[in-house]
């Protein structure tokens, strides 16, 4: 997996809103598994199909013709990422600019992933945040404060610690933190 961009300890951007229990289907239906994330054009239209599987009526996530959302930060409520153990779902949503996930809970799998590929941050919080932001609201991410600011009126909420994930994704995924460590070779 390649991530594109370089996660910093501060994320701004719009806000996408979804509610509990987004499995990973939604997220990157089981057509587009045979794209290949290491190849760059293949990995761009993984971005372009990323959250396709939402039910009709939901706003597109990324608009038809795009490879890229307008939304960098998504929200969603309990057991995000759940359903089957596909990586290319954090991949799909990394592709199409999300640098954050927050929730209230994840698939343990699905957390793992973002760890693994470096793809995006998986903030938990306490509070059922989907039922307070909407589509569209600005944020910022602080991960130093462990904090999510809505723009429009500076209100904060407490995310919890990244803790030893933060920095793995911060390099890039598991095999970038390791070689970097000097767990493995370069």
């Amino acid at each position: 997996m390649t991530s594109k961009k370089t996660l910093a300890q501060a994320i701004r951007g719009t806000v996408y809103v979804v509610g509990d229990n987004i499995d990973t289907d939604q997220i990157i239906p089981a057509q587009y598994l045979n794209l290949v994330p290491t190849i760059p054009g293949e990995y761009e239209k993984l971005g372009a199909h990323a959250l396709s599987g939402l039910p009709a009526g939901c706003a597109p996530f990324v608009r038809a013709g795009s490879a890229r959302s307008a939304h960098s930060i998504l929200v969603g409520g309990r057991n995000f990422g759940c359903g089957s153990s596909r990586e290319h779902a954090p991949v799909a949503l990394g592709a199409a600019g999300v640098q954050a996930v927050v929730a209230q809970s994840y698939a343990r799998i699905f957390f793992r992933n973002c760890v693994a590929t470096g793809e995006l941050y998986p903030c938990e919080t306490d509070e059922r945040l989907c039922d307070v932001f909407k589509t569209g609201d600005e944020a910022e991410i602080d991960l130093s404060a462990n904090a999510i600011i809505r723009l429009s009126d500076g209100r904060r909420f407490a995310l919890k610690p990244m803790g030893d994930a933060a920095p793995v994704i911060q390099a890039g995924g598991l095999f970038k933190f390791a070689r970097k460590a000097g767990m493995i070779k370069s």
